[in-house]
């Protein structure tokens, strides 16, 4: 029987557990929480919060309390510099840098055995059973498996420790058989140099037979190109005849799509969604005509949610389990995990879609969003106005960020776009029409303060010079990996900073 064949046999054998934890989410969680609070007992963090007395989830919201990255900083120090059984029992030696801070400097979390095994290899197994399971002849082992990871380093102030993407940190732990289908090398893959990684995936990828490719868009797409570059090629069914699914998450993929269709232009060719962040492999896109996710519930994370109407950070009051959720609102993410995080903010939001089972969709970030006029802008209203005016106006866009221009005693407010195009708009003015008519479209407060232009102004939309988000990244020690622009900013801070750079550019 070919490796093919027995691979999709044994896989599947998992969506039986998948559909348990469908069936009784509510038990699945209770297990996964009295299962974490018996894991961090006898460490530093259970003891000093008294987990030995914790028998409900009653007792642990007035026992533990909320936490953000400020709070956790401080004993991801201490575990950097070696200490142990600080928050989690099982040693800690690796750390994941995540992108999810608009700080100069990168936010690293900590990642156990155990978060590794039970949680992102479980997602990778998972996402490969599900696709299993929606495409019978799929034939994904027949070849290549192209990894457009990250990198990693070493830890100076530890032995046998490193940081760096949680992609790299996968990549680098996996046994040797998982291993076999994958390219390039785990040499290449883990490269820090992003120039000169690209190239070297180019020349030795371009040749293998690829079924698969997983990796953020982003980064997936500049990779593409330059393989195009080099073969001739006019799109990549060209390079692989076989290309058959590209997994793809850390951002909305909707701003992608008709990017992708152009490069693989194949009715054919299969997308799935991830949730996977440094923190953690939250949901799968499980359903063939939908681009919801399933929250993935045992995978030694428990879930809580606060909803963004109410939200204020650690000192948040109104906090749900995951039997108190509704479909329709947009909640604050809330996780405690296998990795030793108790009740952290991730800084995501999501909305659920539905609760039987639990599907959901990431409409942004607590602190990426645009409200100082009362707009909420959000994300996900960004993402799906971007795609909406690309469509309209067969333009393309590589980066772009957004945030206020501030009312003035003469003149109203107004958001002002940067965007960096692979291909311009056929009509820029157009462009930013359609954006401001998709964005009053879906929100109702953004339209509400575009009415008659008595609060904010039409959109205003910058071209940025080729390179300019990248320069800006490179700056700021962020180039590469899971690493991205924040899309909204309540202050002009970032934007301005990104102008700086392309003013750099222009005069080279």
């Amino acid at each position: 029987m070919p490796f093919n064949s027995i691979f999709a046999w044994i896989i599947k054998k998992r969506i039986h557990q998948i559909d348990l934890f469908k069936k009784y989410p509510f038990e699945v969680q209770q297990e996964t929480f009295e299962k974490l609070i018996a894991a961090g007992l006898n460490t530093e963090w259970g003891l000093e919060k008294k987990f030995a007395l914790i028998k409900s989830y009653s007792d642990f919201k007035n026992q533990v309390p909320l936490q953000d990255y400020n709070d956790v900083q401080p004993t991801v120090e201490r575990l950097m510099n070696g200490e142990q059984n600080l928050i989690w029992p099982s040693e800690t030696k690796w750390f994941a840098k995540s992108s999810g801070t608009t700080g100069s400097r990168s936010k690293l979390i900590p990642v156990t055995k155990e978060s590794l095994e039970d949680c992102h290899y479980k997602g990778g197994k998972d996402l490969l059973a599900i696709y299993y399971d929606n495409h019978p002849n799929g034939k994904l082992y027949n070849g290549k498996h192209l990894v457009v990871g990250g990198s990693i380093e070493d830890n100076p102030n530890s032995n046998d420790s490193y940081f760096g993407d949680i992609s790299a940190i996968i990549v680098n732990n996996l046994p040797w058989w998982a291993g076999i289908r994958r390219t390039p090398s785990k040499e290449i893959i883990l490269m820090n140099e992003w120039n000169s990684k690209i190239e070297k995936m180019a020349i030795n990828t371009m040749n293998e037979d690829v079924h698969i490719i997983v990796g953020v868009p982003s980064w997936t797409m500049v990779l593409a190109k330059r393989i195009l570059e080099i073969t001739g090629k006019k799109n990549l069914k060209e390079v692989w005849p076989n290309l058959e699914l590209f997994m793809h998450g850390g951002v909305n993929f909707e701003p992608y799509k008709e990017q992708f269709k152009a490069l693989i232009p194949d009715p054919e060719m299969n997308y799935v969604e991830t949730y996977n962040a440094s923190e953690g492999f939250f949901g799968i896109q499980d359903q063939l005509d939908s681009n919801e996710l399933l929250l993935m519930l045992d995978y030694g994370i428990y879930y809580e949610f606060i909803p963004m109407s109410s939200f204020d950070g650690v000192n948040s009051k109104k906090i749900f389990n995951l039997e108190q959720v509704e479909t329709g609102i947009n909640y604050a993410l809330i996780i405690s995990t296998n990795g030793g995080l108790w009740r952290y903010i991730i800084g995501d939001t999501i909305q659920f879609s539905s609760i039987d089972p639990f599907r959901f969709k990431i409409t942004g970030r607590t602190k990426s969003y645009i409200n100082t006029f009362g707009e909420e802008l959000i994300v996900d209203n960004a993402e799906l106005a971007i795609a909406y005016a690309s469509n309209k106006t067969n333009s393309q866009i590589r980066d772009y960020t957004a945030c206020p221009v501030f009312m003035t005693s003469i003149d109203h407010g107004a958001h002002e776009w940067l965007i960096e195009f692979i291909n311009e708009p056929d009509d820029l003015n157009r462009f930013g029409m359609l954006l401001d008519e998709k964005l009053r479209e879906i929100n109702s407060d953004y339209d509400a303060k575009r009415y008659n232009n008595m609060v904010l102004n039409p959109p205003i939309i910058k071209v940025a010079e080729k390179g300019t988000f990248d320069e800006w990244l490179k700056s700021e020690g962020k180039l590469g990996g899971q690493n991205k622009v924040p899309r909204l900013s309540n202050n002009r801070v970032i934007l301005e900073q990104i102008l700086v750079q392309m003013t750099h550019l222009q005069k080279k």
